[in-house]
């Protein structure tokens, strides 16, 4: 999973409030719950020593996701007055938390967007002739691209089109032109297609021969999509559990190849190695992962070490401890690393972690 998404919270200095807070609408008077959750970050940041600034922003963009239906939360991350990033949760935090750092506490969300796997959905609906029509009515197609499961509550543009049911096998070979091109164009790992039988096998069997071996049919008519999340929702969610995206897939072929000729790179040790040289191509970490012990930094991103001791044979002067994963996903994200997301039970690591080597 690439981590461009976190770019922007390491693009400033901290310290950062980080703030994880369920902001679900399916509860009886939710505005009433966000206003005293905005009132609890607030003073929670406040407590932990944040600058009112910092307290205000934080707070006042709890709750900014009322457009989002459903059980859902937000991540705030906010330094020296200003809200730097935002993002809707499809898992509410089991309670709600604060933290005034000096590395943001983003490990949760990013853990979030895992297995981040890219998709385009369409559904295919059978629908009556227009008023004053007497043809034999339309087909409706309803399209939508994603990067599954953050696209959840952050949906993209829903594409809502007719086209006649008589020249369907002509517009199904242009829409299937079109989709190839979407599906391309967002390096997609698959088609989803729902809905009404005979108008999906024409679509599939126009689509080009590539592509029909990523399309993946699923039970349904799509009307059970809610506004405000995305496209096929609850199919999406059965299809996708437990599976990864093919970058990823791709990449823990490639540590596993590189475990299995000299388990280089495995192991937290091995990790903080890797990414002090500049070495980790991708940081592969088991889920749910291990509580590891406090790491050391210094003030670049490659100044990263198990003690202090080692950080000063280098010749670093400045130095501070940090929670072992936001000190890593900050060494990940700014010496350009991945992060791959594996069930522990698959792949059980050394310390619930190990490093794919650049070289």
């Amino acid at each position: 999973m690439r981590l461009h998404f976190l770019y922007s919270l390491y693009a400033r200095p901290g310290p950062y409030a980080s703030v994880y807070v369920d902001t679900s609408r399916d509860i009886d008077d939710p505005d009433r719950a966000i206003e005293l959750r905005r009132r609890h970050t607030r003073s929670d940041l406040i407590a932990l020593g944040a600058d009112p600034a910092t307290a205000d922003a934080s707070a006042d963009a709890v709750g900014t996701d009322a457009d989002v239906p459903g059980w859902h939360g937000q991540a705030l991350f906010a330094t020296h007055g200003e809200l730097v990033l935002t993002e809707e949760l499809l898992q509410p935090p089991p309670v709600d938390k604060a933290k005034y750092t000096a590395l943001p506490d983003a490990m949760p969300l990013a853990l979030q967007h895992a297995p981040d796997i890219p998709y385009a959905a369409v559904v295919l609906t059978r629908v009556g002739a227009r008023d004053g029509d007497s043809a034999p009515g339309d087909v409706q197609v309803e399209l939508q691209t994603g990067r599954w499961p953050s696209s959840a509550v952050a949906p993209r543009a829903l594409t809502d089109l007719r086209m006649p049911i008589h020249s369907w096998h002509e517009e199904a070979g242009r829409l299937a032109d079109e989709l190839a091109h979407l599906v391309d164009l967002g390096h997609a790992d698959t088609l989803v297609v729902c809905g009404d039988t005979w108008a999906r096998g024409v679509l599939v069997n126009r689509l080009p021969a590539p592509l029909r071996s990523r399309v993946a049919v699923v039970p349904g008519d799509g009307e059970d999509a809610e506004s405000g999340r995305a496209l096929l929702e609850r199919q999406l969610a059965a299809l996708f559990r437990g599976r990864l995206s093919a970058h990823d897939r791709d990449r823990l072929e490639s540590f596993a190849a590189q475990r299995a000729r000299n388990r280089a790179g495995e192991g937290l040790p091995a990790t903080v190695a890797a990414l002090q040289r500049g070495q980790a191509d991708a940081v592969v970490v088991d889920h749910p992962f291990e509580e590891w012990p406090p790491i050391w930094l210094g003030t670049d991103p490659d100044q990263i070490a198990l003690s202090p001791t080692e950080l000063q044979t280098f010749g670093v002067a400045g130095y501070e401890r940090q929670p072992a994963d936001a000190a890593l996903l900050y060494a990940a994200v700014t010496t350009g690393a991945e992060l791959i997301v594996v069930p522990r039970e698959e792949t059980p690591l050394e310390d619930g972690i190990g490093a794919l080597l650049r070289y």
